[in-house]
């Protein structure tokens, strides 16, 4: 896990819509959905549409991740946690 991804994983115990991200971590929109897609295709967060509808099939976060909302996957948190 990179250090981009273990930070971004620190905001993800919780749902968090993106604009919460961009603004907490102050990195550049390029980064953040780099950093989101990353971590998604190794199933360690999840995408969702609100706060309590999980997204399900494939998403792409490039396009669409500014209007969704992520939470670390049970894998993506023992991944946290085990560095």
């Amino acid at each position: 896990m990179s250090e981009a991804e273990f930070d971004l994983m620190d905001e993800l115990y919780f749902v968090q819509p993106y604009t919460y991200l961009i603004e907490t971590l102050a990195w550049e929109d390029e980064l953040l959905l780099a950093t989101l897609q990353s971590l998604y295709a190794q199933g360690l967060i999840k995408c969702l549409d609100d706060p309590d509808t999980e997204r399900f099939g494939a998403v792409d976060i490039s396009k669409e991740g500014k209007d969704l909302y992520f939470l670390a996957t049970k894998k993506g948190l023992m991944a946290h946690n085990t560095l």
